[in-house]
């Protein structure tokens, strides 16, 4: 297992059950791409769009239930202007462009992060891209925009606070099942794989309550070069891991053990 290649990666070979059920993606290194290539920084971010559409390609095939990919975060705004403005329309061109393909493909979509800062336009098509995917049953595809670890705790922490204030709850009522209720994403599967293309060795303010028990995996290739083959490599560090939990590595293969077909 421990020498899993790319090539072995496939159906016959690793249960289902082994793969990540949640991959996030820190999508670094568009700009040092562009800038590599003798381009400025925002060609990178145009770039990217392809590798976006070629992980939610993989993710399908692999049927891995939610793919959340890190777009624009709360601290991006400290960026050049010219910059962010392109980022901005970048994301307006993708929702209008793009969504039809994810609705042909049964993909879900969802936009996670404090939207308001966006413009009245942005915001009337984010709502009307996941109007279009609410059904799909297919990938469920989290772009967070906006979008800061901390912001979601303390939002979490807001709503339960109102709660409590209109006797909803009481302090006591409060734990971390409580509050998990409230976090970004809680409905789906657990995060269980964090990747962060670029070189870089952390997380960035990104998904903190999800990642408790997530496996990091960082990888220098930069985000518009990371394709199908780089993406499986990912995948296949992941199975190779042992994930305990807390329990022994002898529980966890006899848990393996009897959920063989």
């Amino acid at each position: 297992m421990d020498n899993l290649s790319y090539m072995a990666l496939d159906a016959e070979q690793i249960s289902q059950q082994l793969l990540p059920k949640h991959v996030a993606i820190i999508m670094d290194g568009n700009g040092r791409w562009a800038q590599a290539q003798g381009h400025p920084r925002v060609y990178g971010h145009k770039k990217g769009v392809d590798a976006v559409r070629e992980a939610v390609k993989f993710c399908s095939k692999l049927g891995i239930e939610s793919l959340t990919l890190f777009a624009f975060s709360s601290e991006n705004w400290r960026r050049p202007e010219e910059e962010v403005t392109t980022l901005m329309e970048l994301f307006l061109m993708v929702l209008g462009r793009e969504v039809k393909k994810l609705h042909k493909n049964n993909v879900k979509l969802s936009i996670i992060g404090d939207l308001g800062r966006f413009s009245e336009k942005l915001q009337e098509k984010i709502a009307a891209a996941q109007a279009l995917t609410a059904q799909n049953t297919g990938l469920r595809l989290n772009i967070a925009a906006n979008y800061g670890g901390r912001w979601d705790i303390a939002q979490a922490a807001k709503e339960l606070a109102l709660k409590v204030s209109a006797g909803e709850l009481t302090a006591d009522d409060i734990d971390e099942h409580s509050l998990a209720k409230h976090i970004s994403l809680n409905e789906q599967s657990e995060l269980d794989l964090l990747i962060r293309t670029g070189g870089d060795l952390r997380i960035s303010n990104f998904l903190l309550w999800q990642a408790a028990y997530a496996e990091l995996y960082f990888t220098p290739t930069l985000w518009p070069d990371f394709n199908e083959s780089v993406f499986a490599e990912a995948i296949a560090c992941y199975v190779s891991r042992e994930r305990r939990f807390g329990c022994t590595g002898e529980q966890i293969k006899q848990l393996l053990s009897h959920a063989q077909p």
